[in-house]
């Protein structure tokens, strides 16, 4: 049977996390932030989320580094909760999640560049749906490769992504003066419950555009020497970006007013037209829409492994554990996660993803492994990791309390739609293993 390569070092796997954590996601999401926070207050949702970024990436970089396996969260979940135990059904409800989810992710990417196309052409609605089905097909067909050749791929794309922000950040930075950015009129910081609101729907936002930043977990059989390249991977990938978003939500700030910000869907086109005239501001879109591209690129690649992992262990159909037979790579799933990606590009618009995306992840996901770990070592005390946090269990603990405050910060629809979500995958978990006993018995 064919197996996975690890053919990914460092360096690579860097690329692909930043790429996978920028995407258009910072681009479309600055307005929302500035919006909900009404004014410079904004840089506050940018913090938070990379204090939640590196809190829960500690959780992320031992496990990564104790089980580096294709599937990330999938064999997590299974390892933290026991194989035969609770860790059956979290790993069964992760990749039912992951089947809904990961699409969606994707087809938020390609949604967000067909909005911003219409900067550089004029595009109807159902014009903008083409474009953004056509896209999923496009990066589908790139990631038809190697795993090799794909990080030689994500190095020149992370070189874009890198470039094209810090042009951003340069432009800005020389254009007026930082002090004033903090002083212009908005909302008056007062720790009120509206205040809170705000946050949490902001916050909301710059954590979409955080996610990935533990996309190398995903590709855990594929990264070399993972035991020191999977935690390295993700807290340097974090500090990059969180640097970059802060220093570019300034840089915009700058040049824009908050009150203008709050209402352009193509901010950074018309923060280029601002400072350079309009063949620049048609530069950076072109930019910006490259980098979304290389967004899609990284999410598919680290999501189609999740049902592969899951179809190995007999915990998912077993038609997505197959691997193409000469490149090496779980082709099935990849489709399959295309093919419903599709779909939704063609249905939902960018508003209406964001927030299902993250609300729909919390529990299962990011608190139910950060609150698995804990009661981990709690059970298995002498048991030896290749990477240990520093100051444990403090970060676990601030990530699960910072991810509730998110999740019950969301409109009831929200919450309400990932309880039932979840409710339906474990009544799906339950027939399924009803299933298996009785063709067992029979056999």
């Amino acid at each position: 049977m064919n197996k996975l390569i690890r053919g990914l070092g460092l360096t690579q796997a860097v690329a692909i996390n930043t790429i996978d954590m920028v995407g258009i996601g910072p681009f479309i999401a600055l307005p929302l932030i500035i919006g909900a926070m009404q004014g410079p207050a904004c840089i506050l949702a940018w913090v938070l989320g990379a204090v939640l970024a590196f809190a829960d990436g500690t959780v992320w970089a031992e496990l990564g580094a104790k089980w580096p396996e294709a599937g990330g969260s999938y064999k997590f979940l299974q390892n933290l909760y026991g194989p035969k135990k609770g860790g059956r059904l979290m790993s069964f409800l992760y990749t039912w999640q992951t089947i809904i989810q990961a699409p969606l992710v994707i087809a938020s990417g390609a949604i967000g560049f067909a909005q911003y196309l219409a900067f550089l052409t004029p595009v109807n609605s159902f014009q903008q749906k083409l474009v953004s089905g056509g896209l999923v097909i496009m990066v589908t067909i790139l990631l038809y490769r190697k795993i090799t050749d794909i990080g030689k791929i994500s190095l020149v794309m992370g070189v874009v992504v890198m470039g094209t922000i810090l042009w951003i950040i340069a432009s800005g930075l020389m254009y007026g003066n930082t002090g004033a950015v903090f002083i212009q009129a908005g909302a008056p910081v007062s720790f009120t419950g509206s205040f809170f609101s705000g946050l949490g729907e902001a916050g909301t936002k710059a954590i979409y555009c955080y996610l990935g930043y533990y996309n190398v977990c995903h590709l855990g059989a594929e990264i070399k020497n993972p035991e020191r390249n999977i935690p390295r991977s993700i807290f340097i990938s974090i500090a990059i970006i969180a640097v970059l978003y802060l220093l570019m939500q300034v840089s915009v700030l700058h040049v824009i007013p908050w009150q203008e910000a709050k209402d352009s869907p193509f901010i950074i086109s018309l923060f280029f037209e601002k400072l350079q005239g309009h063949i620049a501001a048609q530069v950076a879109t072109a930019l910006i829409l490259l980098i979304a591209v290389t967004s899609l690129f990284a999410v598919m690649l680290g999501y189609s492994r999740v049902p592969y992992a899951a179809a190995l262990d007999g915990n998912f159909f077993s038609v997505f554990g197959k691997l193409h037979p000469v490149k090496n790579f779980p082709h099935i799933s990849l489709l399959v996660l295309a093919a419903l990606a599709f779909v939704f590009s063609l249905l939902f618009k960018m508003k209406e993803v964001i927030t299902a995306i993250i609300i729909m992840r919390i529990l299962i996901q990011f608190i139910a492994q950060g609150a698995g770990l804990i009661a981990y070592h709690q059970r298995n005390k002498a048991e030896p990791f290749p990477y240990r946090m520093w100051l444990y269990p403090v970060p676990p603990v601030i990530a699960i309390l910072i991810w509730l405050f998110i999740f019950f910060s969301a409109d009831k629809i929200y919450v309400a739609g990932a309880l039932g979500f979840i409710l339906i995958g474990i009544i799906l978990f339950v027939i399924k293993e009803r299933l298996l006993k009785n063709k067992a018995l029979t056999e």
